[in-house]
């Protein structure tokens, strides 16, 4: 991805305002160290088929235009645009976070999510390796594992995820919003190409592990447009579901999103800003739970249709995943006490 100039909205929760009175200078990634305290995440939205998330980077170099994370950088004082897209923190200290989690009596093994919020496998990952500690963790205490990424990194991982398959239970859910290369370079500048991603579906499937492709966020007026075409290539590669989520644009996302695709997308930026709002009772956003996720109205309801009779026609399983199986162990550790029935 290209340096962009910085461009950040309104931070609300700024107590100063930064304003360059000559040219904008480039923005250049900085990595920040999270002095985070514990790395677990409870979340009790009924929008989410999860309840615990882990995020070792906040920030997300891959750039979506789209991201609903944005705004969680406002409090710590970044902006929603360039600064979550290069002023990146780091949690160091993950793993060992992790694993002091589970160790709590408390903790029974419940389903973890790397990551709720931004992708576990941007680029900085290929050399700090934090998602990969994080996932041996998780092997080492056979607790279950679900992942949401765009990145074709995770193939580096994938002794990992075969063994969590072996002896725990890991499903990865590759997210392919875009059929369109250009479209996608466009809105997703730092991610790979949806080709690539596809690829990395394949992969994973050859390798034997669990996965399945999101199409999240479906854009309206540039997503829809190649929704069968991206759904029909995920299960020729070996998908074995399929899931989607309609774009969300809370708080300065909306600023984001409606600046970058105007400057890359000129010419359809105004069809694609009134077909969202088409989907949103004539906003940007709805925020209700039950209706952020999948928009209403009729332009809300086509996609919804033309997702589920694609989803049909292409075999992919209607409905939403049980519990895993109870599979968490504590490592026994030298010198410790074995249980009368291990």
């Amino acid at each position: 991805m290209k340096p962009q100039p910085i461009a950040n909205p309104k931070n609300p929760w700024a107590t100063t305002e930064l304003e360059y009175l000559e040219e904008v200078p480039l923005a250049t990634v900085e990595l920040f160290d999270d002095a985070a305290a514990s790395v677990v995440t409870k979340n009790d939205s009924p929008d989410l088929s999860f309840r615990y998330s882990v995020n070792p980077y906040r920030g997300c170099n891959h750039a979506c235009a789209y991201c609903y994370a944005r705004p969680t950088h406002e409090y710590l004082s970044f902006g929603a645009g360039t600064d979550f897209d290069t002023k990146l923190m780091v949690k160091r200290r993950a793993p060992q976070l992790l694993r002091a989690h589970f160790e709590k009596p408390s903790w029974r093994g419940e389903l973890v999510m790397f990551s709720g919020v931004t992708d576990c496998y941007q680029p900085i990952e290929a050399s700090l390796r934090i998602t990969r500690q994080c996932l041996e963790v998780c092997a080492e205490f056979r607790n279950p594992v679900a992942i949401i990424t765009k990145a074709p990194l995770i193939e580096r991982d994938l002794d990992v995820l075969q063994q969590l398959h072996r002896d725990a239970s890991v499903r990865v859910s590759v997210s392919v919003p875009i059929f369109d290369q250009a479209l996608a370079r466009a809105i997703e500048p730092g991610v790979a190409t949806p080709k690539r991603r596809l690829e990395t579906i394949r992969r994973l499937a050859d390798a034997g592990v669990p996965v399945g492709i999101m199409v999240a966020p479906i854009i309206p007026g540039v997503s829809d447009e190649g929704l069968g075409l991206v759904l029909e290539a995920a299960r020729e590669a070996g998908a074995q579901w399929a899931g989607y989520v309609l774009l969300r644009l809370p708080g300065s996302v909306k600023d984001v999103f409606e600046e970058r695709i105007r400057a890359a997308l000129p010419l359809r930026a105004e069809k694609i800003l009134h077909r969202v709002r088409e989907t949103r009772g004539g906003a940007l956003y709805d925020s209700r739970f039950g209706v952020r996720g999948r928009g209403e109205g009729q332009y809300a309801d086509a996609i919804a249709a033309l997702f589920d009779a694609t989803t049909r026609k292409l075999g992919f399983p209607q409905g939403s995943f049980g519990p895993p199986k109870d599979t968490f162990r504590r490592p026994v550790r030298p010198q410790a006490q074995l249980s009368l029935f291990a």
